[in-house]
């Protein structure tokens, strides 16, 4: 070879480099951890975990393509911390967490890896960030609801069941955010003569006795608070209800397509598409420190005609004008 047509190529081969660099960097395989709060079977979650791949995929990140998922499911306590640390022993990119128990696994697993939560409650109060606005560290995401949210739940069950003059108040008090939701509850009590009690859930086994108990009264309600420990006994909770005749107020639509009176609460879906912005947001280099956490902007009431026919209960025409869904 001619030295005239060796340095040529030697030119065009070290111009060629950084475009080469700027290719294979920019087709990088990106990893994403995801740790969901429920048995993998569960079809709600399946609903969210869909909507969150639907946003990915929004923002051009296709499982297999251009980005690896590791998934866990995890319903208790136990298999969520051990999740949560393999999925920090993965070195992903960003995990998604999918409530406030999975969160907290993965903060005691990792400081420095990025997490962007889809529903938790009170994410101040929990210690996951530093404020709403400047969250700092490595946290960030969407909350669920602003504590005001317990008095739309006590006026909906008052209009749905007029009748009702002593509510119970299920949840769990290990829960942080369970006692600023419970006060809201109890200082709009008072407008709405209702006497409010808390009946509080530490396991399983408390549940039964507790609605039991409650229910031999006249004139009774319930409001059921979101947590893990409520989720996990949904179905219970909601067969009490019934054989009890206890109108009842739940936070989340999947309990009022398993067989639940009424709902009211965020859109949670639209929360795990929403989730996919952030963290579409921080593979391509932005700092969950400076992603402020957002609330919800879409909310949905359901209402379940017939079991409130089963209780008794006529819906009022103007509450089913207002329904996002009604599950006949």
């Amino acid at each position: 070879m001619k030295r005239r047509e060796f340095i040529w190529l030697l030119g065009g081969a070290a111009a060629a480099w950084p475009f080469a660099a700027r290719t294979q960097q920019r087709e990088r395989i990106r990893r994403i951890g995801v740790l969901m709060n429920s048995a993998a079977d569960d079809p709600d979650g399946q609903a969210r975990l869909t909507g969150f791949l639907q946003g990915l995929q929004k923002f051009g990140w296709t499982a297999g393509h251009n980005v690896r998922i590791d998934y866990r499911w995890a319903k208790y306590d136990d298999d969520r911390r051990r999740y949560a640390a393999e999925l920090v022993a993965l070195t992903p990119d960003v995990i998604m967490a999918s409530a406030s128990a999975s969160v907290a696994f993965l903060q005691q697993a990792s400081r420095t890896v990025p997490i962007v939560f889809a529903a938790v409650t009170d994410p101040i109060g929990q210690g996951f960030v530093t404020t709403l606005g400047r969250p700092g560290g490595s946290t960030t995401g969407f909350a669920l609801y602003e504590y005001g949210m317990g008095t739309k739940w006590l006026e909906l069950l008052k209009e749905i069941a007029p009748g009702i003059t002593r509510v119970a108040v299920l949840r769990d008090p290990t829960v942080p955010f369970a006692s600023g939701e419970l006060g809201a509850i109890q200082a709009a009590a008072p407008s709405l003569r209702v006497e409010v009690s808390a009946l509080a859930i530490r396991e399983g086994s408390d549940i039964e006795p507790g609605i039991t108990g409650f229910a031999r009264g006249s004139s009774g309600g319930l409001i059921v608070l979101g947590s893990t420990m409520t989720y996990a006994h949904r179905d219970l909770i909601i067969r009490l209800a019934a054989e009890h005749r206890l109108p009842a107020v739940y936070a989340a639509r999947n309990y009022i397509t398993e067989g639940g009176l009424v709902s009211y609460g965020p859109d949670r879906v639209d929360l795990y598409r929403s989730a996919a912005a952030y963290v579409d947001r921080i593979l391509k280099g932005e700092k969950p420190a400076d992603l402020p956490v957002q609330l919800p902007t879409k909310y949905e009431l359901v209402i379940n005609v017939k079991a409130a026919k089963a209780l008794g209960l006529d819906v009022p025409s103007t509450l089913l004008a207002r329904a996002d869904e009604v599950v006949e």
